[in-house]
């Protein structure tokens, strides 16, 4: 912990590597921490079409590849490893890793935050490989064109995704662990009125089903109330159960709102002098790759002005 670096980015999703780039390149010699996800939730996601400069859609992980290469290119020291603990009461900021300690004159966070799933063993397998399974409607309904599709939730998010996947889907089914929903009532009566949306309530899923291709072809529901179960068949599953954001080791240092995403201001500047935010971690609105990059140029730039302003 003799060494002090100007900037340490503690996260290597889109945000993060888009702040090691521009902070790299303003010859600031960025540390970056990696987290429990390198390269974060891009990693698990097959193809990317909707990321500005690849016309022909780019893998996640590959995408995230160019991403970490670029920012080595202009400096980037890439430490594996999650933060355990930080220490931002005093300057330089103090962060604590599996591995080691590290001395900061600002830090860059940028931990994105984690879609909720089912916990079924072959979730993340089938969102992986293109197998059908999403928690973005956003990013992959334009994959699913005249399919039977499933939504998993309850809330305003749920019925936001089912609308919109009905612009591709020739179907779309909700799935509901109650029957009765958090959704506003103005969100809930526009997917009742959608010719498009049936709803299956109170259902939950038990288990998804591959067809020989390695794609889904049913769920498996049951019904809590009676027990029984059925299998539903469907070309694809989007889950709408929520997000978290990955800012535990910050609760107590920096403030953060009811759900826990770090609050932000005049850009992304924290609570904290000389700590900022972008990404998911601080954004519950879009959560897409191209706004995260967005906020990891403007943390990068918000830092770098206040390391001048502090004569660093």
């Amino acid at each position: 912990m003799t060494d002090v670096r100007d900037i340490t980015i503690i996260g290597s999703g889109p945000a993060g590597f888009t702040a090691a780039i521009y902070s790299g390149r303003a010859n600031l010699k960025p540390l970056m921490i990696e987290g429990q996800q390198p390269g974060g939730q891009l990693t698990i996601t097959s193809d990317v079409e909707n990321y500005p400069g690849f016309p022909e859609g780019v893998l996640g992980p590959d995408l995230m590849a160019s991403m970490r290469a670029q920012a080595e290119r202009f400096g980037t020291k890439i430490e594996f490893g999650m933060v355990t603990e930080v220490d931002f009461s005093s300057r330089p900021f103090k962060i604590h890793t599996e591995f080691g300690d590290f001395l900061s004159r600002s830090v860059i966070v940028s931990t994105g935050a984690s879609a909720r799933l089912l916990g079924l063993e072959v979730e993340k397998e089938l969102m992986a490989t293109g197998g059908g399974v999403s928690a973005c409607a956003t990013c992959d309904g334009a994959f699913f064109p005249d399919k039977e599709l499933v939504v998993v939730g309850g809330g305003d998010s749920a019925m936001e995704e089912a609308n919109y996947l009905t612009r591709f889907a020739s179907k779309v089914t909700i799935f509901h662990r109650r029957d009765y929903f958090r959704a506003s009532e103005i969100m809930l009566e526009r997917a009742k009125a959608n010719p498009k949306i049936e709803f299956r309530v109170p259902r939950v899923v038990e288990d998804i089903l591959k067809g020989e291709d390695g794609k889904i072809r049913a769920v498996v529901a049951r019904n809590p109330d009676t027990g029984e179960t059925e299998e539903f068949a469907c070309q694809g599953l989007f889950l709408a159960i929520g997000h978290t954001p990955n800012s535990k080791v910050f609760q107590g240092q920096l403030d953060l709102d009811e759900d826990g995403y770090i609050l932000v201001h005049d850009g992304t500047r924290t609570s904290v002098e000389g700590v900022f935010a972008a990404g998911d971690v601080c954004d519950k609105t879009y959560r897409q790759a191209i706004t995260a990059a967005g906020m990891g140029c403007m943390a990068a730039i918000d830092c770098e002005r206040w390391l001048e302003s502090q004569g660093d």
